[in-house]
């Protein structure tokens, strides 16, 4: 008999992948020793799809909802970060938020999927929230972003801190044919340095025979967030 997963042993799970994803990183002798200024992550349109009525489930695997033993169709891609100020320095108990169509390219808004809930896939979660730590890290399970008429593939991402909204922006994905045809994307891209601030390159995850992606996304708030 095939035990059965809880939430509570998916989270575990999640937590442990993500320290595992960023370990090397974090434990780089002097990783923020030195202050850098960075390019800040440009600000994008929130959009007409943040989710109007949130999921039950709102935590950091998309591709699970609830206990549900079914997973969301779609490429599973690990999205790691940081969050940063302007020179670099990590931001903590940032709350950061994700949101995007699902692998048919329906939003989990009334307004996109009443009108498609024969297409939508009910077993994505369509939104995830993750608090940074002491680093300024982050992590989600998701899925690889897919095109729909009008746009490029793209995930929305919100950060926040307390009550503060501190950024509403968008990452895409590295060198898709659809970018140069996406008004939003060539808007917040007009510079080398603010194209590559959200350019994410979605990389196979070695030895994964589920043909697994890692993407990463920093991200560099405009100004230092007040304590």
């Amino acid at each position: 008999m095939t035990p059965r997963i809880t939430t509570a042993d998916r989270r575990r799970f999640l937590g442990s992948a993500a320290a595992a994803a960023v370990l090397p990183f974090w434990t780089v002798p002097g990783a923020f020793a030195q202050e850098v200024a960075r390019t800040p992550t440009p600000p994008q349109t929130e959009g007409p799809f943040y989710p109007n009525r949130l999921p039950l489930d709102t935590d950091n695997d998309l591709l699970i909802l609830n206990d549900n033993m079914t997973p969301a169709v779609g490429e599973i891609t690990h999205l790691t970060g940081k969050v940063m100020d302007p020179r670099g320095n990590p931001v903590r108990n940032a709350l950061v938020e994700i949101w995007q169509c699902d692998a048919r390219g329906v939003y989990l808004h009334t307004a996109d999927s009443g009108p498609k809930q024969d297409q939508q896939d009910r077993n994505f979660q369509g939104f995830g929230r993750f608090l940074t730590g002491s680093t300024g890290e982050y992590y989600f399970r998701t899925i690889k972003p897919v095109p729909y008429p009008g746009r490029t593939p793209h995930i929305h991402v919100k950060v926040k801190l307390g009550r503060r909204e501190l950024l509403v922006t968008q990452l895409y994905v590295k060198d898709h044919e659809g970018n140069a045809r996406d008004g939003i994307y060539r808007a917040a891209s007009r510079t080398p340095a603010t194209k590559a601030a959200i350019d994410v390159a979605f990389v196979p995850v070695r030895g994964s025979r589920t043909g697994e992606l890692n993407a990463n996304f920093d991200i560099v708030l405009g100004q230092t967030p007040a304590g």
